[in-house]
């Protein structure tokens, strides 16, 4: 929990921006192939008097490129790339006024002897019904603002080659440094 308040959550100010003010439970995962490590999850799915956060989220559009047209790029060169963009989610901010929705609470420094703290994520949440099209979004529009910078050929495996956030292939500029 340490790490998520230091780089995904702020304090929450006392008041609520609107007056609208939502907490989402928090739970430690533990994965049997990872011991030692507890992967914090949010409920956005959790229902408080029927009504969950997800239940007020949009989805958005679908911008999740096709996996079988990867998968089968990925196969055509004799040598493959592939890259996995670090907790996708947490890569894009979410709008100040919309954090109050994203509250929870956790003890001040982590020690249940101590007050209880409201935090509030700045952070897309992984289960939110919106953060695979707002993270999709954030992943393409990065393509198109690089462009200049870095290239038509990066962009495009932006773009083309990440399916969420794994990306598999080969682009062209990559090939020629591979080889040289």
């Amino acid at each position: 929990m340490h790490d998520v308040i230091e780089t995904c959550a702020e304090r929450a100010p006392s008041y609520g921006v609107d007056g609208r003010i939502n907490y989402v439970p928090h739970t430690g995962v533990y994965h049997p192939r990872k011991p030692g490590k507890v992967r914090v999850v949010f409920d956005c799915s959790a229902k408080c008097d029927g009504v969950s956060l997800n239940d007020h989220l949009l989805q958005g559009p679908d911008l999740t490129n096709g996996l079988l047209g990867i998968l089968c790029r990925f196969r055509e060169e004799d040598i493959a790339v592939m890259a996995d963009i670090r907790s996708m989610f947490h890569q894009f901010f979410v709008a100040e006024k919309d954090r109050d929705l994203l509250r929870f609470l956790w003890w001040e420094d982590g020690n249940p002897s101590k007050d209880v703290v409201e935090y509030r994520m700045k952070v897309h949440l992984f289960g939110a019904t919106s953060s695979p099209g707002c993270a999709n979004f954030g992943l393409k529009r990065a393509a198109d603002d690089g462009e200049e910078e870095f290239g038509k050929d990066a962009a495009d495996y932006i773009r083309k080659e990440f399916y969420v956030d794994d990306g598999q292939s080969l682009s062209p500029p990559l090939k020629m440094q591979c080889h040289s």
